[in-house]
């Protein structure tokens, strides 16, 4: 019922800034989901990705915007830094040995990581929004719904394209997360 006191502006705003935040869990989703992933393993990472996509705005808001300049740019190079990181280990395990260890995307502190990485870009936008007059608590969830979707779906078509490539998903899947956290440390 709350959508209808919401101006339409704003819903359109919101919806595209959560696409735009998502986009980076697609992206990402389609390298990782490359190593053939089950639904079971895309709902689970979906779903926390989409928790952090809640977490890290609420987060910014909190902190607020003194804190926003300093942190903003800090934040970019901790999530470049942890996807450059992701990407090295997944091209690795791909040459090392099945039973080698190496940090799993997909599970623990692995997925941890991945879904911080990629929602630290959300911290910056909770910075934001606690600077202006807006149904927060939509916009978050919002974020969060979208975080959570388009991950699944970048998952899922990354699973297709790792059927396709076979062995060398994994290693294609890498190289995207390092491209990525290349990208943001530049």
């Amino acid at each position: 019922m709350f959508f209808f006191y919401l101006h339409f502006g704003e819903v359109v705003t919101f919806f595209m800034i959560a696409v735009a935040l998502g986009m980076d869990a697609f992206s990402l989703g389609i390298g990782i989901g490359m190593q053939g992933l089950t639904i079971s393993q895309i709902l689970k990472v979906s779903t926390t990705i989409g928790i952090f996509h809640i977490i890290m705005p609420l987060v910014g808001v909190a902190i607020g915007h003194y804190l926003s300049t300093m942190i903003g740019d800090v934040a970019t190079v901790i999530g470049g830094s942890l996807l450059v990181f992701l990407g090295l280990n997944m091209i690795w395990s791909s040459f090392a040995e099945k039973d080698g260890h190496s940090l799993n995307q997909i599970a623990g502190i692995g997925l941890l990581l991945l879904a911080f990485s990629v929602s630290i870009d959300a911290l910056s936008i909770g910075f934001s929004l606690g600077l202006f007059s807006v149904d927060i608590w939509f916009a978050i969830l919002l974020f969060g719904l979208m975080g959570g979707v388009m991950t699944a779906l970048g998952l899922s078509i990354g699973t297709k394209i790792g059927h396709w490539l076979g062995e060398y998903g994994e290693i294609f899947g890498g190289i995207i997360l390092l491209v990525f956290g290349i990208k943001f440390l530049v």
